[in-house]
């Protein structure tokens, strides 16, 4: 039954908004408080409103009991000596005995019936005694009344040293019937603040509790969390709460969205992984792209050209194909010098001026400073090809290729242009279009090869694509480039 009450109260706890509990513990702390001090404040009450009366009328009745003794004493001293010090501290006790009269309690309500009746009765004697013992300092030693005087007013000092010791014992005998009367209230007063101190105790620590769980610790588990993500670490357990108020929602999206980033984290993984292989697939498809058409004509005529010349020609392009098809075949880097890169097309465009003649005229402008920077491999070639079947062997005067190189910026800048037929406006926009959005399909593997690879290894990667109809094209690279050969 306990058990059920205390999952009731959490998940009534659980269900509350933050700030009705933060206005609850505000609360309860407040009247934890506010319930303290009025404890104080009764037993402090008890004990002004109870024992300081007693107390005090105690301190009156004695002050009095005290100063009627000291006149008394004073008026036998001085009716001895007879001296100016003794009549001094004579009229000094009278003073202060009228004084102790003057301030002894008077009020019937808080004094009650039999000490007030006392007091009055002090009172009267003592203004009677006042006024024979004034009477009496006026008389001498031979006045006839002199002895009768003296004797009556140590009878009436007698009467009301007896009065206030009576009074004393009345003031006494009456402070400890009220103290046993209100006894009780000193061990139920006390008790109770210990209860009462003891449950609110015991309330704070629940409310200490239950904050700790659905506050404190969601929150802290949140820090470390988020901290261990910053770090890219999905790897911890998930933060986990009680309830529906906003800790817990908070807690909850934190959560999904960990979970939704963690997906998306690997997702994006396994995405890059699939690029990797299928730019590798991509890659070996371009080495292997070799028109056949050109194949067929190329050894054609490399077996015309061994009938009619000598065999020094027929091996040296003999030498250069072997050297394209060694490039395909074997190269598996993905980045080569641009040395090397050159190289290939020096030996494709051998072959192509054996093929057309005088028709093509291939020239290069490199320097020297840019032979040994890595870029990607099989980049120039398609570039090249692209240029002779488009641009050149439609035209029947041919024309030119030429390969630039330098560095501007610290940026590799290759150009590969040509004077052939050009490209018109809507069709260049169209190839220009097709390589941002990625469809290889409408301009080719090659190019479009190109054109990821270099923004895909480059940060600062750039393709440009300038041509004028029936004036020629130039396709620009343009990269930071991140190592060089034996660096």
């Amino acid at each position: 039954m306990n058990e059920e009450k205390t999952n009731r109260l959490r998940w009534f706890w659980g269900t509350l908004s933050l700030q009705k509990k933060i206005n609850y513990i505000t609360a309860s702390g407040a009247a934890v408080i506010i319930l303290s001090i009025l404890a104080n404040f009764m037993v402090a009450g008890f004990g002004m409103r109870g024992f300081s009366s007693v107390l005090r009328s105690n301190s009156q009745s004695l002050a009095f009991w005290s100063a009627m003794e000291n006149e008394k004493n004073a008026f036998a001293s001085y009716i001895r000596e007879e001296t100016k010090d003794s009549r001094d501290i004579y009229e000094k006790a009278c003073q202060d005995t009228k004084k102790a009269v003057d301030q002894l309690p008077y009020d019937y309500k808080k004094t009650g019936r039999y000490q007030y009746a006392k007091v009055w009765s002090i009172r009267n004697m003592y203004e009677n005694y006042s006024a024979y013992r004034d009477k009496f300092q006026m008389l001498t030693r031979e006045d006839p009344d002199y002895t009768e005087q003296l004797y009556t007013i140590y009878r009436l000092q007698g009467y009301l040293t007896t009065h206030a010791g009576q009074l004393e014992q009345m003031t006494v005998k009456q402070g400890s019937e009220s103290y046993e009367r209100n006894r009780y209230l000193l061990v139920i007063v006390p008790a109770a603040s210990l209860l009462w101190g003891g449950a609110s105790l015991l309330f704070v620590k629940l409310l200490n509790r239950s904050i700790h769980r659905s506050i404190i610790k969601p929150v802290v588990e949140l820090a470390v969390d988020s901290s261990r993500i910053g770090k890219n670490d999905f790897s911890g357990e998930e933060v986990k709460t009680e309830g529906d108020d906003e800790i817990a929602r908070l807690v909850r999206a934190f959560t999904a969205m960990k979970s939704s980033t963690r997906g998306y984290i690997r997702a994006l993984t396994e995405k890059h992984e699939m690029e990797k292989q299928l730019d590798e697939v991509r890659l070996q498809m371009l080495k292997n792209q070799i028109n056949p058409h050109f194949l067929f004509n190329t050894l054609n005529m490399i077996s015309s050209m061994a009938q009619i010349e000598d065999a020094l020609v027929t091996e040296k392009m003999i030498s250069a194909l072997s050297s394209l098809f060694r490039y395909n075949l074997k190269s598996t880097d993905s980045v080569m010098p641009l040395e090397r890169e050159l190289k290939v097309v020096q030996d494709y465009m051998y072959l192509q001026q054996m093929r057309f003649g005088q028709r093509f005229q291939y020239m290069t402008d490199i320097s020297p400073q840019t032979l040994d920077i890595l870029i990607p491999s099989f980049s120039l070639q398609p570039l090249v090809e692209n240029a002779v079947l488009h641009g050149l062997s439609k035209r029947s005067r041919g024309g030119k290729i030429l390969i630039r190189t330098w560095l501007k910026d610290k940026k590799l800048v290759i150009s590969v242009a040509d004077t052939g037929e050009g490209i018109d406006k809507e069709r260049l926009e169209e190839i220009r279009s097709s390589l941002r959005d990625g469809e290889e399909k409408k301009n080719g593997i090659g190019v479009g090869n190109i054109y990821r690879r270099v923004h895909g290894m480059y940060g600062d990667g750039e393709v440009f694509i300038f041509s004028t109809p029936l004036k020629g094209t130039a396709v620009q690279l343009s990269f930071t480039p991140d190592y060089q050969k034996n660096s």
